[in-house]
């Protein structure tokens, strides 16, 4: 389970454990087993039917009239308990702040000095980015007029882990000057007053680390935070704030219509003509007014609060679902402070009721985020403003988003642009679905799961060297908005640069959102971070597949007054083009063949854009994750991942199966035809593609087809498809499943026999299917009976009496005939639904064979869990890219809780809410008895046919630990430009936990050019480019791997003393793992002296495994395949 920021510290563990140990009616081991594994609490029957009380009985029905399960207002009630700070935390944090106030009271006073004159601060840095170096005014240290703890603490509202305490330092009136607020004279002071601090504080033995920040990225607004000495550094910060007096300049002067920064001063050009008011600085003002305001918005909330008991659990769900989708921090964040704001407006409005319990007042929050636009209509939380204060409209006209304070003067959301708006109404909306939806765990998915950028968004760019936006600025003609930010060229080009994104990916995008610019943190003594130096900036795009790969952008006819407005938008890539309708428009064709071509296309159009209207190089915009289509790209000539070629095979298997409907002259008629394989779900991950053999490279053997010669390399592996065939019941069926298969056979040959003579397809017939060679594909036709799994089942006792048993042959048949075609057919109808599905199953596999998990969790698992996530993607929408779905899925593997819950795969929505109960009630009674990993589909509700042998604890734990640091390791390097590692090391296995290493000649392993690192130098193969014919032609050896062959043969021989893993795709090293039991003396016995040598100690003979016999093996076994043995001799003795 995955928990908000690691909330569950040691010190929330230990009151856990000790509330547990003196409550006797709890106890652990009831329902906990050794392993880990909840088990059915078990009471007596005494205690199993004791009336429910008065206070019960009101909880369950409050349960069950707000929550969809009492187990929901179990759950938030633990969180809340999780995150509130217990008496001991507020014990130290009371202590520290008391001992900072007390320090900072006896600040010293100096002299007074101008205000460019830092003479008097040696050894710290004034923490301010000096944007024009000509400032006018004089400073002096004073003690603090007075200093106040606000924000969340005193209010009740503050939760772990991350515990910010503010502290409101006043600035005594008389370093300030009434005209101080223009020309960021009093930014200047104020961040000259945090110095001066800054350098008293560092000598108070109470503090223990002092550094700058920044409040919420605004670089007007420094702060200064503290932490304690010693082991308690980490369990609170305090925030100080200087501010100024709160009546010490009038609200009035900082109208969103008012100038309070110069151009003349800004720039520092003197201007011919004295204007009487410069433009506007809507964003400077708000920034000081802000610094008026703590104490009379502490005031405000704290009367709100005291209102409605429920507010501060309120507040505290709110900050925590802010908090895992990274909406709480950096410049124009949704912070705790904007929560607790929301939560009184929705009180003041009277919109949520003063008795609604906490998951009420959390509900009604995100159902008014999710439905009011702040973008279109502001929203107000004064009462009776003065006649001085800004209408809405004048906010509405200065602010992307509006939410006025309760003086009337502030809007509290003055930095968020609206494209972040959009992305909290996203997220509001979404949560509000899935808190509707009874078949989604609601609380695991909205607030225990973090939903990091690169996991959320279908593509995430970059954009890096920000330092390039200023002359994005200065094309952009931003001057205004460069003197309302004070020079921060980042926040100042950022809205425009989003506009003009959204505009020109218009229908292609459901969402545009981007990364808020984090807090910086710095030493005292250094100067601070300028905004060139700030990380690159992330923009993440939820894309509408429907459009976003499309190579036309079609604009408006040659006549319309818009086909202006397309041109200048596109530039020289709009061009006049007649459609087929016989319509003239202005159009963009970007370029792509192939659907992993056309996924670069929105690349193009941002580079495009960004470099036609805002001169940002094309170097400088980086697509996130786009690399990772090169491990599945079919071959190094074509520039695809499979898509064409899978749509190829499923369009010659229909029209097979179109003619093998249509056979006539068979003694039964055929009743269905199923695909049964992975390439007809567009799971392969290698998608069979249709070859035209070189006859040379082989030898002809009559009319049965080629053979490779032994001078060659491993020929082209031809993949055989498996289709299922069934033909219809009779009475002339036997009922011995000797005669079945006697009957099957003649069926095979009866089918390659037609085949042949009504359409020439080369067919070679076997007692168990038939292969067809057909359009340079391989396709193996498995006739099959549906009584032979029953008739398999089947036995008689020696009374007489027919009886039934469960076999593995009958479950292997069962699985073959019928669980595979209809998990294919209900996968491809995924694919068609969602068409990213297919791309992300093959990176999925592809990894897992890379790291050899591939024959432990079988493709047809791997493929239900990737399913899953297109299926029940909560919190999250369908993965619409190939590396959004990859990366959570190593998240799924890596974090499910395996050991207590079932994976249930919801296949065309058949299963009801009741039907996902009685599976996991059902999972929980028989827990021990079922497979490690479990997965529940509407046909397989009780075994998990698909996992029912493999993995074992083992492999999964190693799975598990895998994808984890696979997880890590490509989330660090693609969001961190600067790592030069290619993101293949991800796909390549560890090797050195491994006790043998067989390294395998490169020229007969089979799909050597499919390999995580392919050589350089390739080996022919036996085929040549054109297309293959559909008819006639030799039979091909199919399905011929010299590796897999060999490493049966190892598993056989040696597979009671070793584990053996390989990379099926193209992998040329097969790792062994002694078991740990292999080396153990066992007794002398001869019928087990298999690959073992005598001991003999005394008068006790025991056999020990014979290591140089079974390398020598190896290499006797592997003749011609083997190339060399690396052996790891540290770890077992020759």
């Amino acid at each position: 389970m995955e928990e908000p920021d690691n909330i569950k510290n040691d010190e929330g563990m230990e009151n856990k454990s000790a509330k547990q140990s003196k409550d006797p009616k709890r106890k652990a081991n009831d329902t906990v087993s050794d392993g880990g594994v909840l088990r059915p609490l078990k009471l007596s029957k005494k205690e199993l039917f004791k009336a429910p009380t008065v206070e019960e009985l009101n909880q369950l029905k409050e349960a069950e009239n707000l929550f969809h399960c009492s187990i929901l207002k179990m759950q938030m009630e633990e969180l809340l308990k999780e995150v509130a700070l217990s008496e001991h935390r507020k014990k130290l944090v009371d202590s520290f702040v008391q001992e900072v106030i007390d320090s900072l009271q006896s600040v010293p006073e100096s002299e007074v000095v101008e205000l460019d004159d830092l003479s008097w601060l040696p050894g710290v840095e004034v923490p301010f980015l000096l944007v024009s170096l000509a400032s006018k005014g004089k400073f002096h240290m004073e003690p603090p007029a007075s200093i106040d703890v606000v924000g969340s603490y005193p209010l009740g509202t503050c939760i772990k882990p991350r515990v910010i305490v503010d502290l409101a330092v006043t600035i005594p009136a008389s370093i300030l000057h009434p005209m101080d607020a223009i020309n960021q004279r009093y930014p200047r002071k104020r961040a000259l007053y945090l110095a001066g601090l800054a350098q008293h504080l560092c000598f108070s033995e109470s503090v223990g680390s002092l550094c700058y920040s920044c409040l919420h990225g605004n670089r007007l607004r420094p702060v200064l935070l503290l932490k304690p000495p010693g082991k308690d550094n980490s369990k609170v910060t305090l925030r100080i704030h200087a501010i100024p007096p709160p009546d010490f300049l009038k609200p009035s002067r900082f109208h969103p219509r008012k100038n309070n920064i110069k151009t003349e001063w800004f720039t520092g050009v003197a201007k011919k003509q004295q204007e009487s008011s410069g433009p506007a600085t809507p964003h400077y003002n708000s920034t000081v007014l802000g610094d008026h305001l703590p104490l009379s918005h502490l005031q405000f909330l704290s009367a709100i609060s005291a209102q409605c008991p429920a507010f501060g659990d309120g507040v505290a769900l709110l900050k925590v679902w802010m908090r895992q989708r990274e909406l709480d921090q950096g410049a124009g964040c949704f912070c705790g402070f904007h929560a607790s704001m929301l939560m009184a407006y929705l009180l003041s409005t009277h919109k949520v009721g003063k008795t609604m319990n906490a998951y009420q007042l959390f509900r009604n929050a995100l159902h008014f985020l999710a439905f009011t636009d702040l973008t279109e209509s502001g929203i107000t939380l004064a009462r009776n403003p003065d006649s001085k204060a800004p209408s809405l409209q004048d906010f509405q006209e200065a602010f992307s988003v509006v939410f006025v304070d309760p003086s009337g003067h502030l809007n509290l959301l003055a930095d968020m642009t609206a494209f972040t708006y959009k992305q909290i109404q996203h997220e509001a909306s979404l949560s509000l679905k899935f808190w509707d939806d009874p078949t989604v765990d609601g609380f695991q998915a909205l607030l225990m799961t973090s939903k990091a950028m690169i996991r959320t968004y279908d593509n995430v760019f970059q954009l890096s060297e920000l330092v390039n936006l200023q002359a994005s600025c200065k094309k952009l003609s931003l001057l205004n908005e460069l003197m309302d930010h004070s020079g921060n060229y980042v926040l100042s080009a950022l809205p425009f640069i989003l506009s003009l994104l959204q505009r020109g990916l218009g229908e292609r995008i459901n969402l545009l959102a981007h990364s808020l610019p984090q807090d910086p943190e710095w030493p005292v003594d250094s100067a601070p971070p300028k905004h060139k130096d700030q990380p690159p900036l992330n923009i993440g795009l939820m894309l509408n597949l429907e459009q976003a790969l499309s190579v036309l952008e079609r604009g408006p006819p040659a006549d319309n007054p818009k086909a202006d407005e397309f041109r200048q938008l596109w530039g020289s890539r709009s061009e006049l083009r007649r459609f087929q309708d016989g319509s003239i428009t202005e159009a963009v064709l970007w370029s792509g063949n192939s659907t992993c071509q056309r996924r670069s296309i929105l690349l193009e159009i941002i580079t495009h854009l960004l470099q036609l209207h805002a001169d940002i190089p094309e170097s400088c915009v980086r697509l996130v994750g786009g690399q990772l289509d090169d491990v599945i790209k079919v071959s190094k000539e074509m520039c695809t991942t499979g898509e064409e070629e899978s749509l190829k095979v499923i369009q010659s298997y229909d029209d097979l199966s179109r003619k093998l409907w249509q056979l006539e002259g068979l003694p039964l008629s055929i009743t269905s035809v199923q695909g049964a394989h992975q390439a007809l779900r567009y799971t392969q991950v290698f998608p069979p593609v249709p070859v035209k053999l070189l006859y040379s490279f082989f030898d002809r053997k009559n009319q049965l087809g080629l053979v490779p010669r032994k001078e060659k390399p491993c020929p082209y592996y031809i993949t055989p498809i498996k289709v299922i065939v069934h033909m219809e019941g009779s009475g002339k069926w036997p009922s011995e499943h000797l005669a079945i298969r006697h009957i099957k056979a003649a069926f095979h040959i009866s089918l390659g026999e037609l085949l042949y003579k009504l359409h020439n397809y080369k067919c070679h017939a076997t007692p168990a299917y038939l292969d067809v060679y057909k359009d340079g594909l391989a396709f193996r036709i498995q006739v099959a009976y549906h009584r032979e799994p029953q008739i398999l089942r089947e036995s008689l006792t020696p009374e007489g009496m027919l009886i039934y048993r469960e076999n593995a042959e009958a479950q292997a048949l069962e699985l073959e005939t019928q669980h595979k075609p209809f998990l294919t057919s209900n996968l491809h109808g995924l694919q068609q639904q969602l068409g990213c599905f297919g791309v992300v199953c093959r990176l999925a596999k592809r990894w897992l064979a890379s790291q050899f998990l591939l024959e432990y969790i079988r493709e047809e698992a791997a493929d239900l869990l990737v399913a899953s996530l297109f299926l029940h993607p909560a919190p999250f929408t369908p993965p619409s890219s190939p590396q959004v779905g990859f990366l959570r899925f190593l998240h799924l593997l890596s974090t499910f809780d395996w050991k207590n819950n079932p994976l249930i795969v919801n296949l065309n929505g058949k299963l009801t809410a009741a039907d996902l109960t009685d599976i996991k009630n059902d999972f929980v009674a028989s827990r021990e008895s079922l497979p490690t990993m479990f997965i529940a589909t509407p046909t397989d509700k009780k075994v998990s046919v698909w996992t029912k042998k493999a993995p074992s604890v083992q492999m999964l734990q190693r799975a598990i630990i895998l994808a984890a640091e696979s997880l890590r390791v490509l989330e660090t390097h693609l969001i961190d430009s600067s790592q030069k590692q290619d993101i293949r090391v991800a796909f390549r296995p560890p090797l050195e936990d491994y006790d043998v290493l067989i390294h395998l000649v490169p020229q007969q392993v089979p799909l050597l050019a499919k390999a995580v690192d392919p050589p350089a130098i390739t080996f022919q193969k036996g085929t040549f480019r054109g297309e293959p014919s559909a008819s006639g032609g030799a039979l091909p050896v199919i399905d011929y791997d010299p590796v897999r062959l060999y490493l049966s043969e190892l598993r056989d021989a040696f597979g009671d003393l070793a584990l053996f893993f390989y990379d099926q795709f193209g992998g040329t090293v097969i790792a062994v793992l002694w078991k740990p039991t292999a080396f153990e003396p066992q007794p002398f016995k001869t019928s087990l002296m298999n690959a073992r040598r005598l001991e003999v100690s005394g008068d006790v003979a025991t056999t020990v495994p014979n290591i140089e016999a079974i390398l020598q093996d190896f290499r006797i076994i592997g003749e011609g395949l083997v190339k060399k043995l690396e052996l790891r001799t540290e770890k077992w003795a020759v």
